[in-house]
């Protein structure tokens, strides 16, 4: 008593004196010391003597209860005493970097935390005072440990496959021997904790029979060593436990880490054309995680024989030779029976994960092509294609979670089958049977019961990391194309590029005989040259840029050559997601002179002068929220910036209007990159005659080449050919000859008519892309109804209570035929040997056949439950309207789609039912445990009590860093998928190293979250684990001072034997609550996009148009005014116009003046705020989406195809037969072109169309709209990819093909809408003029006639040219 109150008191002082001294008083420490030393000096000797049968000597002090009691709190505390001055001054100093949240990031607290701090997790305790005081936010988080950084880990990795022959590398010995110091620290844990795990098994015989009264020759001290060797032995095993599975964690981190750097490195390194975006990004989002997952299995491998063969030692000493090797026979025919099993778990896991890969490339495409779905009314079509995928996934799914099932019930039901074989051998060879000995017997089997029912777990893993390790190996083993770069060497001469005759394809390994892109002799191209390359569409310009820069495969001839550094532009433009000033500088330092020289010549000033944040405006992903100019001239503007020496730019005019593009080749071309070599691809033919040289190409070869004067000599010739044709257009445009007088007015036309701007932008443009950027976290617990959707999801729930009762049932079965077979080897006199085994398999039976329904209900409810959420989610994200994919990056989608996706698939419903059932379980031990000793009750609630305590202490920093690992997972997959989209311009501008660096500090980042994410666990566990080990202590004591008459042995031993299992239990329960919430956070995030705000109906039943609508094709636009937001500013401010049934209508103005939104409006991708559209007398927002948007054709600016066929991407709906598909290609002369395939219309097109040239995507398009004959035709600047002769050639072909439709047509190109009936222009939202062409052009005031006059100024030079020929 005394001694308890001065430390008592000790602890009331300290306190009082909080920071005065950093450790307790002197005196206090000595005497906890040799307090410590006298009782093990005092246990010690007690034991000796019993154990040799002698009696103690008077001069040694004999050991008491308060010995055995103090002795365990002795030693805790002087463990506290000894670390508490360290462990202080660690917590002062996390205290400081908490106060210095910027510094945070880069210190890990793990690695300077001291012994105690580490055994206890102590070192966690800022994160969780931090998350109680505010909302967790990254900064908050410590950095990861040196070990596991990003750059650390694949270092490791690197080292370990260098070691290894590079034939025969392989990736799992590399990792593993990557990790092996810390996997054999964790090997020590885990084994140590096997070990310890047995003692209590080992001892329950010796227990149970002091308990009985059977060894009368031992007292009450015997039985308080053996509660105090129980404490011992489970508080070894709870914190073994706890570092063993956190380090196993940390080392998933690290590996975690090294794979997905070299799998980012590796895409960086070559070329994707058989590798879909979505497959690579699913060995990031899947298999990474899952082979990082794996260490947390790992030792199970090897452990498992260990605990056989320790259980068997035990079975041997208590029920003999027979029963024991009976028992290894059925353990291992157990774990034979699992072979066939496992390998089918293999096979259907593998056509999981194929299944998953085609569904998330299918998710991913459309995501990306979702304003062109939309347009054509085709979303529905492409939802019902991402559904069948999805139920070929859940087929697989179906069969995988049914064989689950039977692994599940084979398992849970082996350790009962392994009994009644052992206790009928027994029974057979007459080996008596006592209740100490069967209750040892089932301790045994109940902690091998886990290890053998997590085989299953185990093998599952095992398999699925074979697999996602033999994929992510294939694909880093893959050629990295070294050859196709190109030689780069210093200046050392005049020449700049040197070009060998060489065979290029874009697919090296293709049949066909025919090379994309063919030169047949040397070009040499001198420094500050410049050098034009035209041809028609799909002639190999954008090729020859690309063996230029090496991203072509080389099938034949020499290497380029290529002198200097390069800068590229390539045809569809490539912005990253971040600021302009970014985009701009590109990596490199800013040099402000340069930077506003730069922006003022590509036109960008006056763009940024209008943004609200200027050039800290944030452009959205794939800049979503910039005009296509804006995106093209800001990519030009990064070329230019860089400062290279040789410069490729792949047609930057066409998306700009006349006077921009003139304005961009005076100033840039031949300004500031005039003493710069320049390659560039153009169809605008004004601008060849500034080249030194001229490079024509036709089929893949250059079938000219020379300066211009030259070439047009040359009357055969194919440059002649294609500058008749744009004579041809520019003849169209014949304005009187008093027009010239406006022609010296292009030159003092103001810089404001250079501006291309965005309206919806000018102030919101940083809003939106800010919105994209960060990603909506909830806050808080998850809520209630939450659990609510997930649990009535399938069937409504009406399994769920079904479920519920076969755990229950189960439980009482398994305890009752524990309770009969100990109660009943005691009363041998009243129950026979058959009725006990044949009652004990009876109770058995039952307990598995409920084990068996419960097993096949869970994946019932599994299955049809993430059927339900996927569908919702997927349903309402394409329902919804196009504002919300320019604010949301597809990654996040994409992120909900397979990480959260496959988690309620497989994970979800069985740790929700494993929670269950391990509360089920505990509840019934706690009141076993209180039957047998009631006072344990009120210490259960006293404990119970403490871990509310502790886990609202720690909930608040757990569960936001849970969040946290969900959202700073999307950063990655962005950041890659956004690196793949431009690998070729950050090789270009050799960038690969900054984007490397970019990727390791997100991956540090998601690593930082992962590592304290798992450590929240880990310190909740080991605090509920003492304390439950604490109660099992007590009932113990109270056990052994109760006297014998009132306590039922049986019940007595069957309490202790459960309460062995109570920490495994406790900390299971902790474990799953934790995980249960932390994982229902992806069932939060899919309810996220289950709820967004739809688009209007597709159909309204009541009000649909009729069959033929529109019949005349007559458009009527009364006071329509459009604007994007509620909070910006109107686009449209009052359209007052009708556009005539079946005449031709231009709509032209300076970008940003209105064009694409009155488009948009039309087809109701954005609603109008006031006025209406009526087509044909119908106003078109009284209808449903699909009837309007089915009705009417579109042919937009970006064009697009779909990974498939030719079939697929003309006619994805199935509506038309060959006959009329073919007749589409050739009136766009795409027929020979499609022909030259074997498989004609089942040839196959790649992602996003990349084995097409974009002029022959355009085609394409133009094919759709000839084959759905509608009676309105929208052209969104749809020929702006294709040469002069080409977009005649459509322009003619429309034309004839839609004779009697309305046809409107925004374009850049004044011959594209000089033969409209009649011209719209428009500025700032409003109509400036609407009538026809002629009577515009005879008005010398009028906008049109200036926009006339500017086109043809620039193309001055070429009219005197060819008059001349």
């Amino acid at each position: 008593m005394s001694w308890l109150l001065v430390t008592l008191y000790a602890t009331y002082c300290k306190r009082k004196r909080a920071g005065a001294s950093c450790g307790w008083p002197l005196v206090l420490v000595s005497w906890w010391v040799f307090s410590s030393l006298l009782d093990l000096i005092s246990i010690s000797v007690y034991l000796i003597s019993l154990w040799n049968k002698t009696s103690l000597r008077n001069t040694i002090p004999a050991a008491s209860i308060v010995e055995f009691t103090s002795f365990p709190i002795s030693v805790f505390l002087c463990f506290t005493a000894l670390f508490m001055c360290s462990s202080k001054t660690n917590l002062d100093l996390k205290q400081y970097l908490l106060l210095n949240d910027e510094d945070c990031a880069g210190r890990d607290n793990f690695s300077r935390a001291g012994f105690w701090s580490r055994l206890t997790f102590r070192w966690m305790n800022p994160v969780f005072e931090k998350g109680r005081a505010e909302r967790l936010e990254l900064s908050h988080i410590p950095g990861v440990p040196p070990s596991e950084t990003a750059e650390s880990s694949f270092s490791f990795l690197q080292e370990s496959l260098r070691d290894q022959k590079t034939e025969s590398a392989s990736l799992l010995k590399a990792i593993i021997h990557a990790v092996w110091r810390p996997l054999a620290v964790n090997a020590v844990f885990a084994g140590l904790n096997t070990f310890s795990s047995y003692i209590g098994p080992f001892l329950i015989t010796n227990f149970v029979e002091f308990i009985s009264g059977e060894d009368s020759s031992h007292g009450h001290y015997y039985g308080y060593i053996l509660a105090c060797l129980f404490f011992f032995a489970k508080t070894v095993e709870s914190l073994t436990q706890r570092h063993w599975y956190f380090g196993t964690r940390q080392i998933g981190v690290r590996v975690r880490a090294a794979l997905m750097v070299a799998i980012y490195n590796k895409s960086l390194l070559m070329k994707h054309s058989g590798r879909s975006m979505g497959k690579i990004i699913n060995f990031l989002d899947v298999d990474v995680e899952r082979i990082g997952d794996f260490f947390w299995y790992i030792h199970g491998i090897w452990l498992l024989p260990v605990q056989v063969s320790l259980a068997l030692l035990i079975l041997y000493r208590n029920l003999g030779a027979a029963a024991s090797f009976s028992a290894l026979a059925v353990t291992i025919l157990v774990m034979v029976s699992n072979t066939p099993l496992a390998n089918l778990q293999e096979r259907l896991h593998s056509k999981i994960m194929e299944a998953k890969d085609s569904r998330i490339k299918a998710t991913a495409e459309t995501l990306k092509c979702m304003r062109i779905l939309k347009l054509h009314s085709w979303e529905t079509a492409y939802l019902n294609k991402l559904l069948q995928l999805r139920d070929v996934e859940r087929s697989w799914l179906r069969r995988y979670l049914y064989t689950c099932s039977a692994i599940a019930f084979l398992f849970w039901a082996s350790p009962t089958l392994v009994l009644v074989i052992a206790f009928g051998v027994c029974i057979l060879v007459n080996t008596p049977l006592t209740a100490g000995t069967v209750l040892s017997a089932l301790a045994t089997f109940r902690i091998l019961q886990e290890p053998i029912y997590n085989l299953p777990e185990l093998v599952t893993m095992i398999t699925q990391t074979k697999v996602s390790i033999d994929r992510i190996q294939d694909f880093i083993k893959e050629e990295e194309q070294k050859q196709l770069r190109p030689s780069y060497k210093m200046k050392t001469s005049g020449i700049a590029v040197e070009i060998e005759p060489g065979e290029y394809n874009w697919d090296a390994d293709s049949k066909s005989k025919k090379p994309t892109l063919k030169i047949n002799k040397r070009i040499q191209i001198m420094r500050g040259e410049k050098i034009a390359v035209c041809g028609t569409v799909g002639s190999g310009k954008s090729s020859f840029l690309c063996s230029i820069m090496g991203e072509i495969s080389r099938t034949n001839g020499r290497r380029i050559s290529v002198f200097g550094s390069r800068a590229y532009v390539p045809q569809s433009a490539w912005i990253q997601t971040g600021t302009i000033q970014e985009n701009v500088l590109f990596g490199k330092e800013m040099d402000r002179r340069w930077y506003q020289q730069v922006l003022e010549a590509c036109a960008l000033d006056r763009d940024i002068g209008n943004w609200a944040d200027g050039d800290s405006t944030v452009a959205g992903e794939r800049g979503i929220n910039l005009s296509g100019g804006q995106k093209q001239r800001i990519q030009l503007a990064r070329a230019i910036y860089s400062n290279a020496d040789i410069y490729l730019l792949d047609d930057p005019f066409s998306a700009v209007d006349a006077h921009t593009g003139t304005h961009l080749f005076k100033e840039c071309l031949t300004g500031l990159l005039s003493s710069k070599t320049i390659i560039y691809v153009t169809h605008q033919l004004e601008f060849i005659d500034a080249a030194d040289l001229i490079l024509v190409l036709r089929d893949g070869k250059v079938v000219q080449s020379g300066k211009y004067e030259d070439l047009l000599k040359d009357t055969d010739g194919d440059l002649v050919q294609q500058i008749a044709a744009h004579n041809q257009s520019l003849s169209q445009v014949s304005p009187s000859k008093e027009h010239g007088l406006l022609m010296s007015t292009r030159y003092r036309m103001k810089q404001k008519d250079l501006r291309e701007v965005k309206y919806f932008e000018n102030s919101g443009i940083s809003e939106l892309a800010e919105r994209s950027c960060e990603e909506e976290r909830e806050f808080g617990r998850v809520k209630w109804h939450v659990y609510h959707t997930f649990m009535t999801s399938a069937y409504k729930g009406a399994f769920v209570p079904v479920l519920l009762l076969c755990q229950i049932l189960f439980q009482g079965f398994q305890m009752g035929s524990n309770y009969w077979v100990a109660w009943a080897t005691q009363k041998e006199a009243q129950v026979s040997r058959e009725q006990l085994i044949g009652i004990f398999v009876l109770l058995s039976a039952g307990s598995s056949m409920f084990i068996l329904g419960r097993a096949v209900l869970l994946a019932t409810i599994a299955i049809e439950t993430a059927q339900q959420l996927f569908l919702e989610m997927i349903t309402s994200i394409l329902r919804a309207p196009m504002s919300f994919f320019d604010s949301t990056p597809s990654s996040r989608i994409l992120n909900r789609s397979s990480t959260d996706q496959s988690t309620v698939d497989t994970d979800i419903p069985y740790r929700l039912a494993g929670l269950i059932f391990a509360l089920v379980q505990l509840l019934c031990i706690i009141m076993l445990m209180t039957q047998v000793a009631w006072p344990v009750l009120i210490l259960f609630i006293i404990v119970f009590a403490i871990s509310i305590w502790y886990q609202n202490y720690y909930i608040s920093a757990a569960r936001e860093l849970a969040r946290m690992v969900g959202i700073r997972k999307a950063p990655i997959l962005h950041h890659f998928s956004e690196s793949l989209a431009g690998a070729a311009t950050i090789r270009c501008f050799n960038q690969e190293e900054r984007f490397s660096k970019r990727n390791l500090t997100l991956i540090d980042d998601y690593s930082r979250i992962t590592f304290h994410n798992y450590a929240t666990m880990e310190w909740l566990s080991v605090r509920i684990n003492f304390l439950f080990n604490l109660v099992f202590f007590a009932m113990l004591t109270i056990l052994v001072s109760m006297p014998r008459n009132d306590i039922d042995p049986s019940l007595a031993g069957l309490a202790a034997t459960y309460g062995l299992n109570l920490n495994v239990l406790q900390a299971w329960v902790i474990w799953n609550l934790c995980n249960v919430e932390n994982k229902m956070i992806s069932v939060e995030r899919i309810l996220q996009f289950s709820v967004i705000p739809s688009e209007a109906p597709l159909v309204i039943e009541h009000f649909r148009a009729q069959q033929g609508w529109p019949t005349s094709g007559t458009i009527e636009l009364d006071d329509l005014k459009v604007r994007y937001s509620p909070n910006l500013p109107m686009v449209l401010k009052g359209i007052n116009c009708t556009f005539p049934g079946g005449k031709k209508i231009g709509v032209v103005g300076r970008t940003g003046s209105g064009k694409s939104t009155l488009i948009q409006a039309l087809f109701r991708v954005v609603e109008p705020s006031s006025g209406r559209i009526v087509i044909d007398g119908i106003d078109i927002s009284q209808i449903g989406l699909h009837d309007l948007r089915s009705r009417l054709s579109i042919i937009p600016q970006e064009p697009t195809l779909f990974q498939g066929t030719v079939r697929t991407n003309l006619d994805p709906l199935q509506q038309h037969p060959d006959s009329e598909i073919w007749e589409a290609l050739y009136k766009c002369r795409l027929g020979e072109i499609v022909k030259q395939d074997q498989r004609l219309l089942d040839a196959p097109v790649a992602e996003d169309g990349e084995n097409w040239s974009v002029g022959q995507r355009q085609l394409v398009c133009l094919a759709r709209v000839l084959l759905k004959r509608r009676r309105i035709l929208v052209l969104d600047e749809a020929t702006a990819s294709v040469d002069t002769a080409t977009d005649n050639f459509i322009q003619k072909t429309i034309r004839e093909e839609t004779s009697n439709c309305t046809t409107i047509t925004v374009a850049h190109r004044i011959p594209t809408v000089i033969d409209s009936d009649l011209v719209l222009v428009l500025d700032e939202g409003k109509i400036l003029e609407f009538s026809s062409p002629q009577d515009l052009l005879k008005d010398e005031s009028s906008a049109f006639s200036r926009l006339v006059m500017d086109f043809l100024g620039r193309s001055k030079n070429h009219h005197a040219e060819l008059e001349l020929e």
